[in-house]
């Protein structure tokens, strides 16, 4: 729903009022929900920083050929962006592999590459451990 608000003049209108006044008035206008809807800037997306835990099924299994098949299908899902991996110590041996990369919000869920990630050899299960959004 789009409420007019009849009371603050347009953007570009003259204005009797104080310059101080006006440049609120102003800063009211650009920012407000309904004015950022006409506007077309709701659709603004962010860049998401996103951690993946990949459990595998034994200690016995490779870690680095996980790591590099998860990469490609991180790389082929996300684009190419950056990366961090680490090793994270569990119980008995077994440990897992955490993968940080960057995405655009708009990709959406996150659902289908994990799926994808699980269909490696040697991985129990895949999970988004932290998702946070980059400023700047």
């Amino acid at each position: 729903m789009i409420v007019a608000r009849h009371d603050l003049p347009a953007l570009n209108a003259p204005s009797t009022k104080s310059s101080a006044a006006s440049n609120a008035e102003k800063l009211f206008l650009n920012t407000s929900a309904p004015n950022a809807s006409l506007k077309g800037l709701t659709n603004a997306m962010a860049t998401v920083v996103l951690t993946f835990k990949i459990m595998p099924e034994s200690p016995e299994v490779d870690l680095t050929s996980v790591e590099k098949q998860a990469k490609d299908k991180i790389t082929a899902w996300a684009g190419a962006g950056d990366t961090r991996t680490e090793i994270e110590p569990i119980a008995f041996g077994l440990k897992a592999l955490k993968i940080t990369f960057l995405m655009d919000e708009k990709k959406g869920g996150t659902e289908t590459l994990e799926g994808q990630i699980n269909t490696i050899e040697g991985v129990q299960s895949c999970e988004v451990t932290d998702v946070r959004r980059a400023i700047g």
